[in-house]
């Protein structure tokens, strides 16, 4: 039988699977403007699906417990965790040198589109815009990329506009 709290917490997987479904069919869509390869928008983002991922990703965005340090604790293991098996983010391209420094290493090319791809089809699924440029100006000093790599990403983004 289920309780009210069991409905709350059916209902918050719902929701992060509508969005789930949502982010992944926009940046199929997206990935096809940059040219992003077939195979890589298919499989795009599968470890959001995950048990290191869903729960921590449901509490952290639709749970009803708050954003506790547990909760954010959790996600930041589950964000981690994505990043390293989802070569598409820039995060993945750090290697944080052992005396000290990080560098940034250029990404093949078909990630970095895949990778700009993901941020419009991002954007579409919680705005409900494709609208990347102005996100990318308000970030873009905190996004640590290769030169080359961030020369192909404004690219991108000037023709995805």
């Amino acid at each position: 039988m289920w309780t009210a709290a069991g409905w709350v917490l059916m209902g918050a997987h719902l929701k992060y699977a509508s969005y789930v479904a949502r982010h992944k069919w926009f940046v199929f869509r997206a990935g096809l403007k940059t040219k992003a390869p077939l195979w890589r928008l298919v499989i795009h983002d599968w470890s959001k699906l995950s048990p290191a991922e869903w729960r921590p990703y449901v509490r952290s965005f639709y749970g009803s417990e708050g954003r506790t340090p547990e909760v954010r604790a959790a996600f930041d293991g589950a964000w981690l965790h994505h990043q390293h098996r989802n070569p598409h983010h820039w995060q993945h391209w750090l290697l944080r040198e052992d005396d000290g420094p990080t560098k940034a290493l250029t990404m093949p090319e078909s990630l970095a589109r895949e990778m700009v791809a993901d941020w419009m089809g991002a954007g579409r699924a919680i705005t409900g815009k494709w609208e990347v440029a102005s996100w990318y100006r308000d970030n873009r000093d905190k996004i640590i990329l290769a030169p080359e790599t961030r020369e192909l990403v404004e690219q991108l983004i000037d023709c995805g506009q």
